[in-house]
């Protein structure tokens, strides 16, 4: 009797977890767990997209991205620009949430007007910033005699990449400043307190007090600032659409392009793949030491 009764409480508790989260599992496994595993089969096949027929080629697709120039070069600029966005995200973010939080006075309007960047879809703030490089900051450099705004920047080769900086940044520093203010007012205020009266100044308490207390807020905006700044695609795609001379083909454009205006689905779903993997190495890394510096502390 003891034994039924419990395998009858397992079903009746299995029964009831299906029943609230199978529609959500239900959806998560159509929208990202089936595509996922049909793409990592398409890398087998040499495919348009169109032909009924899909040849075997087995690991040729993952030999020609190895081959393929155009996305190594397209993956190297990738990295410098994860490099120095996500840098600048959390060092800005950070200076913000700090600022915001010790010295300045109207907080709640100042940290909505710092969020609100973040409200805005990748493609909606290309074609606005496309607007501000091409006739605001034109204006202003003609006016002011200004060289560097003098020009678009977007018609650079150089400048057109910082330009990408720049808007990534503006977006994304709001919305890792507020994931700072959260870690910023969970800091224990009787150990400030405490410092403060053994003679430990602002700057002081930030190096040796305050950073070490906020890695665990670190941990989780360093991984999102990675994992979108190595996924951006409609950001790249509207407000520089790769150019100048594909001098801003980020890696995700790059895939893109392959499978769907290049008809290649087979290669473009193996980039896709080692991109994915090249991502989930960093990530793992990041986190990794992170949590291990946390221990630390």
């Amino acid at each position: 009797m003891i034994v039924l009764n419990a395998k009858k409480n397992l079903f009746r508790n299995t029964g009831r977890q299906l029943f609230y989260t199978g529609p959500a599992i239900s959806i998560f496994a159509a929208v990202m767990i089936v595509p996922f595993v049909y793409g990592i089969y398409l890398t087998f096949f040499k495919w348009d997209g169109i032909a009924s027929e899909m040849p075997f080629v087995g690991m040729t697709n993952y030999l020609d991205v190895f081959r393929d120039e155009a996305f190594w070069k397209s993956m190297a600029l990738t990295l410098r620009y994860v490099a120095v966005s996500v840098l600048l995200i959390n060092g800005i973010g950070f200076m913000l949430s700090y600022l915001l939080v010790t010295w300045m006075k109207r907080q709640n309007f100042l940290r909505a007007s710092f969020f609100a960047p973040s409200l805005i879809g990748g493609l909606v703030l290309g074609f606005l910033w496309q607007f501000i490089f091409h006739n605001f900051f034109v204006k202003i450099g003609d006016q002011f005699g200004w060289e560097l705004f003098s020009k678009s920047w977007l018609g650079n080769e150089k400048l057109a990449f910082w330009a990408l900086v720049v808007v990534t940044v503006w977006h994304y520093a709001g919305y890792m400043m507020v994931i700072f203010i959260a870690g910023l007012m969970n800091v224990p205020k009787d150990i400030m307190e405490a410092a403060t009266i053994d003679g430990a100044g602002k700057w002081k308490q930030l190096l040796r007090m305050i950073l070490p207390l906020m890695v665990p807020s670190f941990i989780v905006t360093i991984f999102l600032s990675l994992q979108r700044s190595f996924m951006v695609y409609d950001l790249n795609f509207s407000l520089t659409e790769g150019g100048p001379y594909g001098s801003t083909v980020m890696t995700s454009m790059h895939v893109f392009d392959k499978a769907f205006r290049s008809y290649n689905y087979g290669l473009g779903q193996a980039e896709a793949f080692v991109l994915f993997l090249i991502v989930a190495i960093i990530t793992i890394t990041q986190v990794y030491f992170s949590k291990k510096m946390e221990v630390e502390h």
